[in-house]
């Protein structure tokens, strides 16, 4: 490791904030022992913050109907070879009923961007869950919508709201995304939602076609300015059905290498080890806690449909039972020095 790696290493980690060449610098040098300095580093303050407890998020995948193109995902609009469903909402309420008897505190309904999910009809289920369930936490990941939209789900009992940033330089989110969707609505979308009293999740996929070391920095120095409550990030997959099926995966090394780098930026902040670490990599979700990580999100869909919510090819745990994968997690979490809890997990202030 450079000296000059080694001394931003040593600043990050003392003031939790680098200018964009100082991230930049650090991207574009990493080797085996910045990445372990680093990790150190992100393990031992995460456990200042959270000890040794990783959150547990229920997932509930809703519908793989999408109205957008974008074109690195499988269930973009223009994939005719997407098996598409919708689940109801009495099945919705029974994925989160079943949750709460697994011991999951919170739960994260998440799809494309199907109409047919008016503010009506997912308030209406936001309710119902909250009425249900008072103690837990209602995280969304519903994509785009109006500011409006926003408050309207906020009243209704929503808690928390995931919706990735995907890259911080527009020139880089128009290469990613058909014409109608724009950097600056993603934005507008992120900023109401801060303003509404929502913890906000943001995140990015690392090593997504075109991007560049400068673009991840430029990733790392706006979680620095805008200091989500989450920040999901995992590598790029290609699924075979979008223009990016020949382009090459991003990295386990590199993913967790930015996972010590957010801790260390944002020390509070939750930090998922995606299902994507796992896919590529049969120890990737053991790993990204090592790196920093403290979250997980084992999924609540029903069986049959799990296979139909193909974001990338390979996706792991698409056979699993619901408790069968609680299990294996509590296990996985327990080899590496850590304990599944059964908590909210809400953002520490």
């Amino acid at each position: 490791m450079e000296s000059r790696t080694s001394e931003l290493i040593d600043e990050l980690a003392h003031n939790h904030t680098l200018d964009l060449e100082g991230y930049e610098h650090l991207v574009t040098h990493q080797d085996d022992e910045a990445a372990q300095r680093l990790a150190d580093l992100a393990s031992a303050v995460r456990k200042d913050v959270y000890g040794t407890d990783v959150f547990v998020r229920g997932l509930i995948e809703i519908s793989s109907i999408c109205k957008n193109d974008c074109l690195y995902c499988g269930l973009r609009s223009s994939n005719a070879s997407c098996e598409r469903y919708r689940l109801t909402p009495e099945q919705i309420l029974l994925c989160a009923d079943m949750g709460y008897e697994l011991g999951f505190r919170t739960f994260v309904l998440q799809g494309g961007e199907d109409m047919w999910f008016s503010d009506e009809r997912l308030c209406a289920i936001v309710a119902s869950i909250r009425e249900r369930h008072p103690d837990c936490a209602i995280t969304l990941s519903m994509g785009e919508r109006s500011r409006e939209s926003y408050a309207r789900l906020r009243q209704a009992g929503a808690d928390r709201y995931l919706l990735r940033h995907e890259t911080a330089d527009p020139e880089h989110y128009a290469l990613l995304h058909p014409a109608a969707m724009s950097f600056d609505n993603r934005m507008r979308c992120l900023h109401d939602l801060r303003e509404l009293g929502y913890a906000v999740g943001v995140g990015m996929m690392v090593g997504s076609p075109y991007q560049t070391p400068r673009h991840l920095a430029e990733d790392l120095a706006f979680i620095d300015r805008f200091k989500p409550e989450m920040c999901g990030i995992g590598p790029f997959i290609p699924h075979h059905a979008t223009p990016f099926a020949d382009r090459p995966a991003g990295t386990l090394e590199q993913t967790c290498y930015l996972l010590s780098i957010i801790r260390l930026i944002h020390p509070t902040v939750l930090l998922p080890a995606t299902t994507a670490l796992g896919t590529i990599d049969p120890l990737g979700r053991e790993k990204g806690v090592l790196a920093g990580a403290n979250v997980v999100m084992p999924n609540l869909s029903p069986v049959d449909v799990r296979q139909k919510y193909l974001l990338y090819d390979g996706k792991i745990c698409m056979g699993d039972e619901a408790a069968e994968c609680r299990r294996c997690l509590d296990l996985r979490m327990e080899r590496i020095g850590y304990h599944v809890v059964v908590d909210r997990g809400d953002p520490r202030p």
